[in-house]
């Protein structure tokens, strides 16, 4: 299994406006995706108004052929007036 993890402070008064929109337009859109297992948006206790967007893959190649089809830049688009400042991304790999 394949991670990515996303994380992104959200502007004062913008997190209820971007959580619909991410679980209204952007989690049906990824669920969708070939290959997605699930995706949700974290959002912190201990930091204000820091949120993860988590996605899982079945492999990597099924989360690149995500980003490469345009999906990924279209819903980060969808929620972007909302962040602070430029997204952190990560990756995983989960090995049984």
């Amino acid at each position: 299994m394949w991670i990515r993890l996303i994380e992104v402070r959200i502007q004062p008064g913008m997190l209820e406006k971007m959580r619909k929109v991410y679980n209204e337009q952007i989690v049906p859109d990824v669920k969708a995706r070939k290959g997605n297992i699930d995706v949700y948006l974290m959002e912190s206790l201990d930091r204000e108004s820091q949120v993860i967007s988590f996605t899982s893959w079945e492999n990597q190649e099924y989360g690149d052929a995500y980003e490469a089809s345009g999906a990924y830049v279209q819903n980060v688009n969808k929620v972007k007036q909302a962040f602070a400042e430029m997204p952190t991304l990560w990756s995983y790999e989960v090995k049984r």
